[in-house]
């Protein structure tokens, strides 16, 4: 079984960590290595009556519902706005709402909404089961929130998705007489600051990676949605953060890597315990 609490092989000794597949031995409520190096003798006798307590299973990890915290934001200002209109004008304020639209600060949570619920649809369309998924998560001590986190076995990704119109295109000038400079636009609009954001949530959770296993690959993912993607080619990474669309984004995350099903799975469980749902 998968051990919920970290144990000792009472035969050899070695400390197992939780979440590491081990043999439960229920008439002593001990543990052992599954391939032990040490011969692998009987358990030790006991003076009591063997106990039938069904062995500990772990709590199932939430992977969350991705937009739910943005629909809701969108929400609570809807709302707000619907009783600031109605009590400024009791008797028309239905009829004002009804041909008005919110502004586009609320509207941009809705919409904001719906591209993290179509990057989570094509991560379950097309990623493999060997990867794990973890959306809308909460930043601890802080009110923003990470959209999504990919645990796979080539590494961990923090994905952010954007709604945004237009072709992303990056375009580097300067050169031997000038500074070297990188603009990354999306329909000829600069999105370059979209990569401080990715990054401050990159070294947050590679924080957490390499309290559980150091030397772990973290990246970045900008995930357009409704952008202009061309036919053939089109994705792209600038300082370190890819860009591309959510069925590419599977893509990335099926390739082979050096991490187990088992080192998969505790690095999922610990991202989910660190960043809660927001």
């Amino acid at each position: 079984m998968r051990l919920r609490y970290a144990g000792r092989c009472r035969v050899c000794g070695t400390a197992i960590a939780p979440g590491v597949v081990a043999v439960y031995e229920r008439p002593t409520k001990t543990v052992r290595c599954v391939e032990c190096p040490v011969p692998i003798g009987p358990p030790p006798a006991l003076d009591a009556p063997a106990d039938d307590t069904p062995a500990p299973q772990p709590v199932p990890v939430v992977a969350g519902v991705a937009g739910a915290s943005a629909q809701r934001e969108h929400d609570r200002r809807a709302a707000r706005r619907e009783e600031r209109v109605r009590a400024a004008h009791p008797r028309i304020g239905g009829f004002l709402l009804a041909v008005s639209d919110d502004p586009q600060s609320t509207r941009a949570w809705s919409s904001g909404a719906v591209g993290e619920q179509v990057v989570a649809r094509s991560l379950e369309k097309w990623a493999n089961e060997q990867v794990r998924v973890l959306h809308d998560r909460r930043i601890p001590r802080s009110k923003a929130n990470i959209d999504h986190i990919a645990v796979a076995p080539s590494g961990v990704y923090v994905i952010d998705a954007k709604r945004y119109k237009g072709r992303p295109n990056l375009r580097v000038q300067g050169g031997i007489l000038r500074p070297r400079t990188t603009t990354f636009t999306v329909g000829g609009r600069d999105c370059t600051k979209l990569l401080t954001g990715v990054h401050k949530q990159v070294e947050l959770v590679r924080a957490v990676v390499e309290s559980v296993a150091p030397g772990t690959r973290v990246r970045g993912m900008l995930c357009f949605v409704d952008a202009d993607w061309p036919l053939i080619g089109g994705a792209f990474a600038v300082d370190s953060v890819d860009v591309l669309w959510p069925k590419k984004a599977a893509q990335v995350l099926n390739g082979e890597g050096p991490l187990g099903p088992e080192q998969v799975d505790h690095l999922h469980r610990r991202l989910a315990e660190h960043f809660p749902t927001a």
